[in-house]
This record gives structure tokens, C-alpha cells and sequence, in this order.
């Protein structure tokens, strides 16, 4: 499985967010601007939350673990790759729906901040990029803390000198 790349989430959030602005500036010509939901930065923040939670009790079960503590419960490495994916496919959702609403809050910033209504709907949407950056700092960390160590085979011969041939 490969690790998560700030430079494609990065690339995610920059293209939906051109193309989201690009979109309002058009829906906005031919009619009314549908509202950004209230409960989108909700959702997002709640999804930041499972995945740090998520990441903080393994990382408490893998340094039990690792120090051999009485009763101490192990990680199933199914429930780490599944834990793995679900933060990987979490960022990778975050960067499009934040580059979205980021795309519509920077229209409404540009154009219609003197409607109270818009204001309020630009807020959303600024909330709404904070929360998905949230969930992709919450998705690195648990990658950080389920990441294997590397291999430490000094003479070349290991698996890690068979990766790098």
C-alpha cells in the first residue's frame, strides 16, 4: 500500500476548487447559487475526530505492545490496513470536498459578501476547508502511526537492499 502524498491531495483540492469556482460563476449566471450545508464542516470535523481517536487508541495498544505490558491487547494487522485505507480514502475525500466548497466560498467572497445569507453560506464553506484540512492531518497521523518500521539490515543483503536494487 503506498503512502498518502500531500502533493496529490494538494493537486485534488487545487483542480475542484478551480473547477467548483468555475461552476458558481456559471450556476450563478443562469439562476440561484444552491447553499453550502450547514452540517458539511460538521461531517468533516466528525470524520477528523474518528480518525485521530482511531489513530491515538492504536498508537496507546501498539506502544502496550511494544513494551510488553501485562494484558495488553495487540493490533490484528486487518483492523490496521483497514484503518490504513479508511484514513487514505478519508483524505483523499476531504481534499475534493474541501477544494469544492473552497471554489464556491472564493466566489462568494468575491462576489457577494454583502448578502448576509451569502456571508453566512462563505463561512460554511471557509469551515468546510478547515475540517477537511483537519481530516487530512488526522489521515497522515494515523498513517505515521501504523507505518512499519524500516528494516535495518546494515549489510545489504536484507529485504530493504532487495527494494532498493
Amino acid at each position: 500500500m503506498k503512502q498518502l502524498r500531500i502533493g496529490v491531495l494538494v493537486g485534488l483540492f487545487a483542480v475542484a476548487g478551480v473547477v467548483s469556482w468555475a461552476g458558481a460563476r456559471l450556476w450563478d449566471t443562469f439562476g440561484s447559487l444552491p447553499s453550502v450545508p450547514v452540517a458539511a464542516p460538521i461531517v468533516l470535523a466528525l470524520i477528523a475526530v474518528v480518525l485521530a481517536a482511531t489513530a491515538l487508541s492504536l498508537r496507546a495498544r501498539l506502544r502496550a505492545q511494544r513494551e510488553r505490558e501485562p494484558d495488553a491487547k495487540g493490533v490484528d494487522p486487518m483492523v490496521a490496513a483497514r484503518a490504513v485505507v479508511f484514513g487514505q480514502a478519508s483524505a483523499l475525500v476531504a481534499a475534493l470536498i474541501a477544494g469544492m466548497y473552497g471554489g464556491v466560498g472564493v466566489f462568494l467572497a468575491m462576489e457577494q459578501l454583502d448578502v448576509p445569507a451569502r456571508r453566512d453560506q462563505a463561512f460554511y464553506a471557509g469551515g468546510s476547508v478547515l475540517a477537511g484540512a483537519g481530516v487530512v492531518a488526522a489521515a497522515f497521523f494515523l498513517e505515521r502511526v501504523l507505518k512499519l518500521p524500516e528494516d535495518d539490515d546494515n549489510d545489504g543483503n536484507g529485504p530493504s537492499a532487495a527494494a532498493r536494487a
